[in-house]
């Protein structure tokens, strides 16, 4: 099964005879690693929107840091001062 944007679709699956090998003895021939390969590079996803996603993430973490490292180290020993019995 294949995701599209808007729906699911079957893909295409080829007819076999009757009392025909099923497809895993078909490829007998070729070998493991040439199947997981063929396998592997017939799925296909979204890889540069992802690592766009993750840069620009990591981007704004550090310029929050840049900003406001101060206030954010202070803002996380207050949330824990109660938990280590400190005053704040």
């Amino acid at each position: 099964m294949t995701v599209h944007r808007t729906r699911l679709t079957r893909t295409a699956r080829p007819h076999r005879r009757r009392g025909a090998a099923p497809p895993s003895q078909y490829d007998g021939h070729r070998s493991l690693g040439t199947r997981l390969l063929a396998r592997l590079s017939s799925e296909r996803g979204d890889v540069p929107g992802w690592v766009m996603i993750t840069l620009m993430t990591a981007a704004i973490v550090v310029a929050l840091w840049a900003v406001a490292s101060d206030q954010l180290v202070a803002i996380f020993e207050n949330a824990l001062a109660p938990f280590l019995g400190e005053e704040f």
